[in-house]
Order: structure tokens, then sequence, then C-alpha cells
């Protein structure tokens, strides 16, 4: 098989999930097994039956979750009027068959095809882990008799993956696992005979490859002969290791991942109180996948960086981002919290409560969130409080309260299973969502369309029938021109429109003139593009539309919504199976936050604040009055500390010195704030500017309920213990609430979930009973009968008149748009490897090492343009700043477009990000501002 080859199945399981097991619960087939009888399900072989049944027969090339390949023959039987013996993984069994796999002739061949393959595995290439030396031992095989080839030799070129193909037996599990599982076609099988082995893509070493580290082959290798490479650090440079754990056995903890919104779970080894290594587990959203930060981006927790005491500043120290713990002095925490609580009451006696604010957490669990909003509006009085959500999707939660009267998803990932058109724009989920991406991919593989619209080539577009690369900004006039399409070819769902929606007449009117000729000059694609495109999702009988921050952070990106939204409507594409709106969450916790209250204007389950009957129900519940008028927004109160007006903040677990549009304002206001209270893990660039820093604890290091993009609610499990005297958030937090006077005691999350519970009724049927006995519950789920609802808007949507509304939306052009003075456009975001503004991958040693360093993306003609090749220092400027980095060709750009990742403190992207606020969502304009490129003066050429 070649390279970009891919082997026929031989036995199609039949799946019941996405990446799950053979037809379980389905009509089954009863077959004899070594003189029993058993069942046999729908779509299992005779190795899963058997293995079902207790009688293990020998595998290496078969791996649940990976298609049946039946090369190593290890798991050969014997069946009743056949000669040749049958490899049991890619044999389904039939009605009255007879099988033995342990007779004299089965077992023989098992131990000859292990001795064979033992051979061709030196001693020194034999893994800790090893399943062939696992079944050798089992099975009673001695030491192999038979000459072994010519080894090659062991590659460590890859910072996450260590490849030694002497232990190699060519069963091609990491070929389907890169290929078929997570379909990044990587891996292949060359050459034939003797010298058929396991190559990658662009060649020897695997460092050279395109290999983005996920870690699938590892976990599928069944000899080590892929490896992940040791992260952890050396023991005696871990912080808080307690000498009493030093010989402490490897203990397995389930839990979740820190990173992105899809909510993979994971088993973490831990030995010695430190993560060694993490496993996915089979989770309703990833199956056991996991990504490159997932996989490898445990460490940070034990980096020596993280803070152990808390610390003050010293009198007479200028508050600067480039502050370091020098400026600080050591406290106990009995001192610390005194300063950080004497100072709130202090401005909010002397200010009023319009003078606090707070910025919460999209990392922490739901119970953190809860609380934290809790103690701004019960504790300060106020509602300015808010978190990264505003930075992320404020805008597509506005608009989908608006249309839909929930800022849910109405549907999983998963359901990419049942849809036949998939839709992704304004979202790079192969970077941002990359286990979500595998999904994706695999119902394309299996026939789905792929519609892929964004202003740059993602790697996901060549999976995709329509990839439709339009002009930054343009989202407007391309949505319109499909509706009208939709309109004029007579495509729109007539019953749909007049049972379940209002507003049509208005929305159709205004996309009258969106003509596909009107629109192609305005974003670059030719009309008959859109025609087809649109013909496509409004016939389909399931289409799906997700979409990200290419969408959402927009001065205009309420509008953007609003379209996708009424795409959805106008054709009937939601309620049911394989349709439906997701905007992809980006932070772990960032649905759960929202959900929880972290907003200005809502409370919890987003009942608004000036509403005087949900406000109302929450001072009986919290036993204090609560302020009628909305917060300030993220931004909004850094504008108001620059004027003076918020005098003091608590932030947890959030960098807006890094996080925030035109940092060099943003970094102002906090520098300009009276008093600044921060908890995180390490001295950020916000900490930095803290007057008190409280060291809290990492995401290993707590356990919580955590809700991912698909309102999947699920328990992440603490793995070890905070370092030295850092503490638990919850801790934390009821410290301050106790010092302004809230009398809280809460004894753990479980206590403050049952609070959240009564407050909350989507959530009201999900006991913390139920989370730990069943691990993932969908929200709505509003009793213990209630299973939880993956799909919703079934038969009405959450609204005041139970209708979808269409709300029209007109092409307008950005805040800020290119001059002679400032020709490109600039666009931020994120890069795999990285999450956010790096205070986590930016202190894991493998994530790190795959990219450490701040660079620009520039279409190849833009760099000859500027007499610069890639790898040369090329200066951002925009009117707000400047910044330098190294530059990187990428021919995916439009011309004129340049992309930076924000996560790079040396070269922070937000210095020149425009703060330009959505006026229906109040997101800033991440995604769009002029900019310039040029060499920096006097330096030299790194080409």
């Amino acid at each position: 098989v070649g390279v970009r080859g891919k082997r026929q199945p031989t036995l199609t399981p039949t799946l019941s999930r996405p990446g799950g097991r053979g037809g379980e619960g389905l009509d089954a087939v009863r077959f004899t097994l070594d003189g029993r009888e058993v069942d046999a399900r729908e779509g299992e072989s005779i190795l899963q039956a058997a293995k079902r049944h207790g009688v293990d027969i020998p595998h290496l090339c078969w791996k649940d979750g990976l298609r049946a390949d039946g090369n190593c023959r290890a798991c050969v039987v014997e069946i009743d009027g056949e000669r040749a013996l049958a490899p049991s993984c890619c044999r389904a069994p039939k009605a009255g068959m007879q099988v033995q796999a342990q007779s004299a002739r089965a077992v023989a061949a098992q131990k000859m095809v292990l001795e064979l393959l033992q051979s061709d595995v030196p001693a020194e290439a034999a893994h800790v882990d090893s399943e062939l030396e696992d079944w050798a031992s089992r099975m009673g095989v001695g030491a192999p008799r038979f000459p072994r080839r010519a080894q090659p030799a062991a590659d460590a070129s890859h910072p996450a993956i260590a490849v030694n193909l002497a232990a190699c037996i060519q069963c091609t599990r990491c070929l389907r696992a890169c290929r078929e599982v997570q379909v990044n076609d990587v891996i292949g099988y060359a050459r034939r005979g003797a010298q058929a082995e396991i190559v990658f893509d662009f060649g020897d070493p695997m460092g050279a490859s395109s290999c983005v580290g996920c870690g699938e082959c590892v976990a599928a290798c069944p000899t080590g002969a892929l490896s992940g490479k040791t992260v952890g650090r050396p023991s005696g440079r871990l912080v808080g290791l307690k000498p009493d754990l030093q010989t402490q056995e490897e203990t397995r903890v389930d839990s979740l991942c820190p990173y992105c919104g899809v909510g993979c779970q994971i088993t973490y080894r831990v030995r010695d109180n430190a993560i060694v290594a993490a496993e996915g587990r089979d989770g309703p959203a990833n199956h056991g996948r996991l990504c490159v930060k997932g996989r490898y981006g445990y460490d940070y927790a034990r980096h020596p960086q993280r803070l152990l005491k808390p610390l003050i500043r010293k009198p007479g120290a200028a508050k600067s981002v480039s502050n370091t713990l020098a400026d600080f002095r050591e406290a106990s925490w009995e001192e610390a919290l005194d300063f950080a609580a004497d100072g709130l009451k202090r401005i909010l006696q002397r200010d009023g409560k319009q003078a606090l604010a707070g910025f919460g957490s999209a990392k922490g669990s739901n119970e953190e969130a809860y609380l934290f909003q809790k103690l701004v509006r019960t504790g300060f009085g106020s509602n300015n409080v808010d978190h990264c959500t505003r930075l992320c999707h404020a805008s597509s939660v506005a608009a989908l309260l608006e249309g839909i009267g929930s800022g849910a998803v109405s549907n999983p990932v998963a359901d990419v299973q049942y849809a036949d058109v998939i839709v992704v724009i304004g979202a790079n989920p192969t970077v941002n969502h990359p286990v979500a991406a595998t999904f994706m991919k695999n119902a394309v593989e299996r026939g789905a369309t792929l519609i892929v619209m964004d202003s740059r080539e993602t790697e996901l577009s060549r999976h995709a029938r329509y990839a439709l690369q339009f002009r930054p900004d343009s989202d407007v006039a391309l949505l319109n021109a499909i509706a009208h399409v939709i309109i004029s070819d007579g495509l729109v769902n007539e019953a749909f429109i007049a049972e379940r929606t209002e507003g049509y007449a208005a929305f159709r009117d205004n996309v009258l003139a969106a003509t596909p000729e009107a629109m192609a000059p305005v974003c670059g694609i030719d009309a008959e593009t859109i025609r087809a495109v649109a013909r496509t999702y409004a016939k389909a009988k399931a289409a799906i539309i997700f979409w990200g921050m290419g969408v959402s952070q927009h001065t205009h990106g309420t509008d953007n919504a609003r379209c996708l939204i009424a795409l959805a409507l106008m054709t009937g594409q939601i309620g049911r199976p394989g349709t439906g709106l997701h905007p992809l969450r980006g932070q772990n916790n960032v649905q759960g936050a929202s959900d929880a209250g972290l907003i200005p204007m809502m409370l919890p389950d987003y009942g608004r604040v000036a509403d005087e009957t949900v406000r109302a129900r929450f001072e009986k519940l919290w036993g204090v009055p609560l302020d009628p008028k909305p917060g300030l927004t993220v931004v909004e109160i850094l504008d108001a500390a620059n004027r003076g007006e918020i005098r003091g903040m608590v932030v947890m677990g959030e960098n807006p010195a890094m996080s925030d549009p035109d940092l060099a304002h943003a970094r102002a206001g906090l520098a300009a704030l009276e008093h600044l209270v921060v908890q995180d893990l390490f001295l950020t660039e916000t900490a930095a500017l803290a007057d008190v820093v409280l060291p809290a604890s990492s995401f290993a290091e707590k356990t919580g309920s955590f809700t991912n993009t698909d309102r999947t609610v699920q328990i992440g499990r603490a793995a070890i213990a905070p370092p030295g005297d850092a503490r638990q958030d919850l801790w934390i937090l009821q410290e301050l609430a106790r010092r302004l006077g809230l009398g809280w005691n809460y004894a753990g999350p479980q206590e403050v979930f049952e609070e959240m519970r009564g407050a909350m009724p989507s959530i009201a049927g999900i006991s913390w009973q139920r989370l730990e006995r069943e691990d993932a519950v969908t929200y709505p789920c509003r009793d213990a009968a209630d299973p939880g609802q993956p799909v919703i808007f079934t038969e009405r949507f959450p609204t005041a008149s139970g209708r979808g509304r269409f709300v029209p939306a007109q092409f307008r052009p950005a805040a800020e748009v290119p001059d002679a003075d400032f020709p490109f456009v600039l666009i931020t975001g994120r890069v795999l490897e990285h999450w956010h503004t790096g205070a986590m991958t930016r202190r894991s040693a493998v994530l790190d090492a795959l990219e450490p360093e701040a660079h620009v993306d520039m279409h190849p003609q833009d760099l000859a343009a500027l007499n610069c090749v890639a790898g040369d220092f090329v200066v951002l400027e925009t009117r707000r700043g400047k910044v330098t980095a190294r530059a990187r060709a990428d021919a995916g750009l439009v011309r004129g477009t340049l992309f930076m990742p924000f996560c790079y403190a040396e070269a922070a992207a937000n210095l020149l990000t425009n703060p330009a606020l959505d006026p229906f969502g109040k997101i800033p304009e991440f995604k769009y501002c002029a900019a310039r490129a040029y060499l920096p003066p006097g330096r030299p050429k790194a080409g």
C-alpha cells in the first residue's frame, strides 16, 4: 500500500455512535465457541464476541475503535467446515457457526505467529507496555528461535513522539489511527516484501513530517515502536514534591482535558504527585481520542514558575507587565486575604458599588463561576462581572437569544454522523477543536458533503467539496447571497417558516437585492459557486452549521450570526438529528461559566438582571437585594478603569493584559486600578500588575463540574495536590466572601452544585451523584427521570412566542479598513499547540518545543514584495502599536492579509488589535484591522 493509499475494510462494524463499538443492543446471532453456545451482537466479529464472553484470543493488529485489518494472524481460529484458519478479528459469526479458539491447531498457530513477531523485535527494543510481550508471556512462548533482520535506527526528531521501528511489527494500527481515526494522513506503509516499512509523509525523520502530535498512533501502537516521550521534568525539579511521595506507586485518575470546549475525557497517570501521562477515555465527545494539548500539555501544573506563596506588591514598585517576583513580597494567607478584602471594602465604602468589578474564568469549574458571579453581585453589589465569552462568542449568543431564545448549541458535534451536509464557517477546528474536527473528517469519509467558508485556506479545506475563501469581513454579503438563491430557487421550507418562525417577510425583502452577481465582487466568490453551495445546503436531508470566532469577533458579529440562524430557519434545518446551529465554544468551560451567570446582564440560566421576577427569585435564594442595572462588559470595565470610574477589581484565572484588544490601553487601565486582586497559577502579565496575588489551583488539582460545547456536564477530578501553599479556588473565593461580610460555608463543589440545581432549571435533573454514576449528562435535564436532551428546539423555540425570529442584516464595512498607510488586513487567532494567552501551554515542555516562537503568516507574494523571505523578522504595526515577529509563508492566505497568533507575550498580537465593539454583543473586532508590515531597520535578514 502506498503512502497515500487506503486499504479497504474486510469487515465494517455497525457503529452505534461515532468511534464506538459495534452494534451494542442490536439483534444477536447464536454460534458455538469452544463447545459453548454464545451470542454475537450485530456488527461484532468473532474476536469481539469471544472477548465479551471471557475468551481471550491473542490479537495485535486489532484494536477497539479501529477498522479490522486482519494482517497479523495472531487471532486465528478454527471454523468447522473450513480448511484454513481464519482471522477472528475480521470474520463475523453466523448462526450455527462452530468456532474453536483454543483447539491445539489454533493455539499452535497463534503461538507461532507470536514467536515470529518476537523474533523481529530485539530485546533492547522491547517496551514496558508491549502487548506483544504480554501475549507471548500469557501464551507461554519462549525465546524466539528465528534470526532477526537488520533493524532501523531510532528516531528522536519529534518533540512529543519517540520512533523506534526496530520494535515495529507492521500491524498498521498506527496507520489506521492516523489516517482513518484522526484523518491526518501522515503515516503510510511503503515498499514490498522484506523491505516493507512504516513511513511518514515528507520522508524520514518523523520530526520533518506534517505530524500534529495528536499521539493517536502512540495510543494504537502495541509494541512501543511509537511512544510518547517523557515530558515531566526530573523529580528533583518538580515543585511541591514531598519526600513521602517519592516512592508512590502509579495511580490513575479519570478526569477531563483542560483546554478547548470539546470536553475530552482523560485518564491521568500519576506518580509522586505529578502527572506522567494522559490517555483518552471513551467519553461522549472524544471516544478515546485526544489532540496534542490534551495528550502532552499537562506538565504546566508542575512548572518551576508556579506560585507557591501569596504575594503582596512592595511599596513603591511601579506597576508594569514586566514586573517580576522581586517586585512582591511573600505573605501568609491570612495577611494576603485581609489585604485583598480591605482594599475592596475601602473602595466600596468610599466610591460605591459601581467602582468595583470582577473577571471570572472560563477555565474554572461551574461551581467556581457560580460563586464568583455571586461574590460580585452580593458582595460588591453590582453586575460588573464578565469573562472571556465577551471576547469569543458574545455576538453569537446575542443573536441566538434574539433569534431562537437560547444561546446554547442546538445539536452536539457528534451529530455530524447524521448530517449529509456540514457547513464550517469562520472556524478552524483542526487547530481550535482538533478532536471535533476528526469526527467531521470521518463524516466526509463516510460520504457527507463538507462546505468550508473562511478567509483563510485551513487544513479542513482539503476535505471539503466546496471551499469558499471569501474576502475578510464580507460574511454578511456572502450569506445574504446564499439566502437569496434559496429564496429565488424556491428551496425554502414554507411549512416550517409558517409553523415555527416569524419575521420572514422582512428578511426576504432585505435579501432580494443581494443577488450572487451583486455580492460576488464584494465577497470574492463567483456567483455560480454561491448558487451551488446554496442549493447543496437547502436540499440536504440534514445539514448542520458550525462557526467560530471568525464569525463572531467582528463589529458586525451579531449580524453574521443572524444570517446563519436565518439559513437554518428558512430551510427547516434545525430541531432534528444532523441539523442545527453550533457555535464552537473556545474554552473548556465557557458554556458552563455563561450558564452560571458569569456575564453582566444575565443571572444564572440567562435570566436578565433587569427582569423583576427573575431578580426576585435570586434575591430570595441569596438573601440580599440585587442591582437591576446591567453591568459593564470586559472592554467597558477597562475603559472605565482608565477613566478612574472602576477603582478595584478581582481577576480569577483570566489574563486580560494579554487577551484584550488594544493592550496598551487595557494594561494602562489595569495599572490605574487602586486595588487589583489576582488569583492564578503563575505571575501572568495581569498578575504582574496586581496589588495582591493569590496562588490558585490548576485544573488537575481540583474537582468540579464542567460544561462542554455540546451542553454536556462532566466531572473533572483532582489528580494531584496543589504545590506549596497554593489553594483551591473555591476556598479562596469563600475566604474573600467571608471578609466581605458574606456567611458562606460550602463544604465542597457538591454543595455549590446543589445550590446551582435549585437556581438553574436547565440542570435541575443532574445531581452530583448522577454525574459520578453516569460520567456525563447533557442539559436541559429537568428532573431525575430526564435522560438529557442532546438535540433541542425539536417542537418549539424558547422564545416568548415559541417561534424562531428572522432578523435582517445589511452588509457594512469593518470599523477600520486598509488604506495607503496601513494596506494589510490583520487577523489574529490561535495555533494548534498553544492555548489562549499561552499561560499554560507555553509552560508545557512538548507544546512550547513544537511552537516556541512568535510568528506572522503572510502570502508568499506579499513576502516577496517586502523583499523578505520566510524566517526573516518583520515589524507589524497598526494605529495602536507595533510588534516584531518571524515571518512565515502561507499560500492559504488571501493576498494583503496577515495572520498572527496572540499567545506570545514577547510579540503580543493584541497590542495591535482594534477595540471597536459590536453594538449588540459588545465583542471587540479581533478579526479585522488595518496594518502595515516592513523589515526592521538595520535588522540583519535571517534568510
